[in-house]
């Protein structure tokens, strides 16, 4: 009898997150996940998927930060503003907080996954906005160092945000021209070039070689 008690309050609990996962979604579609993790089951954790940007489903595990707080109930709370990235490599901001019963045991978690690629426009728009520039800049002649991953996400962003979009909104063109720069500036030399820029994209390996022949 006081399980089910106990049962009843914990569902109660989660059933009002879940009302706060879906209004919050609502209220930045495209731009901020919220993920509501249903504790008491981390096999088929997540209770409600809202403005799905990670391709996650209901029903699928918890993460390691929730099997994390459900070993230990002293974990933190709040984990706030952690950088993090998308499975397609797209950089986010999050959020998690964790809710506990009137026992003390984490039962559920709110989490806020924060888009940043979106803001990349604005964020290079503001940039050169405010930039100086002396008479004379000094070029090399050649580069020999590695492209390295991040060098290369950074460039694909900087190129979208010069047309004033994201990599992903991209029209045809532009991503075929995108990568036919980049080819030609040497980035396809590095390990694992064509399946990041795939990613970043949102187009298959083999079209970013299409693309850059």
């Amino acid at each position: 009898m006081v399980k089910d008690v106990v049962d009843g309050a914990d569902e109660h609990l989660i059933g009002e997150a879940e009302k706060m996962a879906v209004a919050l979604g609502r209220m930045f579609p495209g731009l901020c996940e919220v993920v509501l993790h249903d504790l008491r089951d981390p096999r088929h954790a997540i209770r409600a998927i809202e403005n799905n940007l990670s391709g996650r489903r209901v029903g699928d595990s918890a993460t390691e930060l929730g099997l994390a707080r459900i070993a230990d109930p002293e974990y933190p709370s709040v984990i706030q503003n952690y950088p993090n990235r998308f499975p397609d490599g797209r950089p986010a901001k999050s959020t998690s907080i964790g809710i506990k019963n009137e026992a003390g045991e984490y039962i559920a978690a709110l989490c806020l996954n924060l888009d940043v690629s979106v803001l990349s426009p604005v964020t290079l728009a503001l940039s050169n906005l405010v930039a100086t520039d002396t008479e004379h800049r000094e070029q090399p002649l050649e580069n020999l160092r590695d492209r390295t991953t991040r060098e290369l996400r950074r460039t694909v962003e900087e190129l979208a945000a010069e047309r004033a979009a994201t990599p992903r909104s991209l029209s045809r063109q532009d991503k075929k021209a995108l990568v036919r720069r980049l080819h030609r500036d040497g980035y396809f030399d590095s390990r694992d070039a064509a399946q990041t820029i795939a990613d970043l994209l949102g187009v298959s390996r083999a079209t970013v070689y299409n693309y850059s022949k």
